[in-house]
């Protein structure tokens, strides 16, 4: 079992395995998957980089591991501040405009803040990993409604992870504790679930990421088989693609996913310091980042979305800032 995924004892234990794994990385698994390596099309150049911001603290525009982000269809910058219980929201150039949370199991608080999903009318949607829950909230921070308890029935959850929002404003979360994958609308009703651990190549080990793209196919991230892998709206698996390791098409921990308006597949791969970009069908464009503080570099990159202008934005995790990159034209 990845050293991410098996601490379930609570939310900042978690971030202390993640933590262990980052500064010491390793690529052997206890599940394998044989995935056939898709096409290398190399040769597309990386996005460039144009703006961090944020340093570590409790202040406006500072965080303290932030672990999520999400992107609004005005280009409005949404960050999950999980060590501040906090979510915070930018403009696209890093200028702060408010904030909501606070420590707390009451309706609008964190306790092992997590997942982030900008949903249909902007609506904003949070994953709690300690409390087992999903929160939904308007653009603005107010609440409107959570879902969810410790479990294993529908519309139950074991330290849920990512979260994506489909074109049809429905929800997917990654259960990760339960390995599956559960599909909501948007007020919460339940709709549909699928995974289960296993060999199989529709099955899935530790889901972390999930992201949906225009046409509503799911592409999820599985931390202990390190791949990606793709499903119908309806949870019918189509492709995969990914193993173990540093080289192209290959991960350490693949930990988020975005997808842009064109299909194209983004993932941070945490403990390999890099984001890889890929078809929707898993052929490898392009990948950028190595470990550090400069300026492209990363320590643990985790969140990630992109825009409508293809602008994608990287929550650089222990480095406790936003980095924010543009496609070359």
């Amino acid at each position: 079992m990845s050293r991410l995924s098996s601490c379930r004892a609570g939310f900042r234990a978690c971030l202390a395995c993640a933590l262990a794994a980052l500064l010491a990385p390793t690529f052997g698994c206890s599940s394998r998957h044989d995935v056939t390596r898709p096409p290398d099309l190399t040769g597309r150049e990386p996005p460039q980089f144009v703006l961090a911001w944020g340093t570590i603290g409790g202040l406006n525009s500072q965080f303290y591991v932030p672990v999520g982000v999400a992107v609004d269809s005005a280009g409005d910058v949404f960050v999950a501040d999980a060590g501040n219980y906090r979510v915070q929201k930018f403009t696209r150039m890093g200028v702060y405009l408010g904030e909501w949370g606070g420590n707390g199991s009451a309706g609008g608080r964190f306790s092992g803040l997590l997942g982030l999903a900008v949903g249909s009318g902007g609506c904003v949607y949070t994953t709690d990993s300690d409390l087992d829950r999903v929160q939904k909230f308007a653009g603005n921070g107010a609440y409107l409604l959570r879902w969810g308890r410790n479990g294993r029935l529908a519309g139950e959850f074991s330290g849920p992870a990512g979260i994506g929002a489909g074109p049809d404003g429905s929800i997917y979360v990654a259960d990760l504790g339960n390995s599956r994958i559960q599909h909501f609308a948007s007020d919460s009703t339940f709709l549909s679930q699928w995974g289960s651990t296993g060999s199989g190549p529709e099955r899935l080990s530790e889901p972390a990421g999930v992201a949906v793209d225009a046409s509503g196919n799911v592409y999820v991230t599985d931390l202990r088989s390190s791949r990606v892998v793709k499903f119908d709206r309806h949870g019918t698996y189509l492709t995969q693609w990914g193993s173990a390791g540093a080289g192209k098409s290959q991960f350490g921990i693949p930990y988020c996913v975005a997808v842009d308006d064109s299909g194209n597949v983004y993932v941070s791969d945490f403990s390999n310091q890099r984001i890889q970009e890929f078809s929707g069908s898993g052929a490898y464009l392009t990948g950028w980042g190595s470990a550090g503080s400069g300026d492209g570099q990363f320590l643990g990159p985790m969140g990630i979305a992109v825009d409508d202008s293809g602008n994608v934005y990287v929550a650089d995790t222990y480095n406790n800032r936003i980095q924010k990159f543009a496609p070359r034209r």
